[in-house]
């Protein structure tokens, strides 16, 4: 029946889609709505990220860099031209910005930088071992943080050496 046609008992069609069934383990979104994402731009900034500690996986590298603010948390994304042409870039980028966007709310930290660049393995890997390597190179990225807190300055650092007085 054309839309905006009455039918011949009366009734009006109704044109709602049908509801959609619940994304099965390990499919679809998740339903979980973050929101916008706080964005890195500027090439400075990719810089001052990935001077900082990374943690490497087949699909992608994530560096995070620690800043003096408590400002939100901050992602940029860098898909290189090795991983094949714009298509496959664009959606290994729409893969990895998924994945990021749903683990912002509880899993990246305040004050960091993030920068997560996409390999070409990331084509061939299902998105829901992606999302777990995600949380892996996170924690990963924790143990490394409180490591160095712990270590710089507690009880077992090294002694320091005394400094030599000039003669």
């Amino acid at each position: 029946m054309p839309v905006g046609r009455v039918a011949v008992n009366g009734s009006v069609p109704d044109h709602t889609p049908p509801p959609y069934p619940p994304p099965l383990a390990g499919e679809g979104r998740v339903g979980v709505y973050v929101g916008a994402m706080e964005r890195l731009r500027r090439r400075k900034d990719f810089l001052a990220v990935a001077a900082g500690a990374s943690a490497s996986t087949p699909g992608f590298v994530l560096q995070e860099r620690q800043r003096d603010d408590g400002g939100p948390a901050r992602v940029g994304f860098t898909i290189s031209k090795r991983v094949g042409r714009a298509v496959e870039r664009n959606r290994v980028r729409r893969q990895l910005r998924e994945i990021v966007r749903l683990s912002a709310a509880s899993s990246l930290r305040a004050g960091s930088d993030y920068v997560v660049v996409g390999r070409r393995a990331a084509l061939g890997i299902p998105f829901i071992r992606l999302t777990e390597d995600f949380l892996t190179a996170l924690k990963h990225l924790e143990k490394r943080r409180r490591g160095v807190q712990r270590t710089a300055g507690g009880a077992n650092s090294p002694p320091s050496r005394p400094t030599s007085s000039g003669n």
